[in-house]
């Protein structure tokens, strides 16, 4: 959010805050959902990079279209685990995971 956005709503008594702090997230908590939302958005990434529609990747997996589609929404219900296998499947090293981590932690 730009400043005087920010600057117009606090002066008509809004807070302003993060996703965080309006759940409580403890800074482990909020680490794992940055880290499962980095790897989401990395595998869709990737996805599209390789021309693979949800339900070829999921044909991968021997998993379901539905099953990707909750991956890359970054779904609570689905374990990091199945996501870093997701990404290694499209031939991710660690090096990438360790990028896209990266890159997520510096736009947060």
């Amino acid at each position: 959010m730009n400043k005087t956005k920010r600057s117009r709503l606090e002066a008509r008594g809004w807070r302003v805050g993060s996703a965080k702090v309006f759940v409580g997230l403890s800074p482990e908590e909020a680490a794992l959902v940055e880290t499962r939302l980095a790897l989401s958005r990395a595998l869709r990434s990737r996805r599209v990079a390789h021309g693979l529609t949800q339900g070829e990747l999921a044909r991968r997996l021997k998993s379901s279209q539905s099953r990707v589609a909750k991956m890359e929404a970054g779904d609570k219900s689905v374990s990091v685990d199945l996501l870093v296998k997701a990404l290694f499947s499209l031939g991710a090293r660690p090096q990438d995971l360790g990028r896209a981590l990266q890159r997520r932690a510096k736009a947060a």
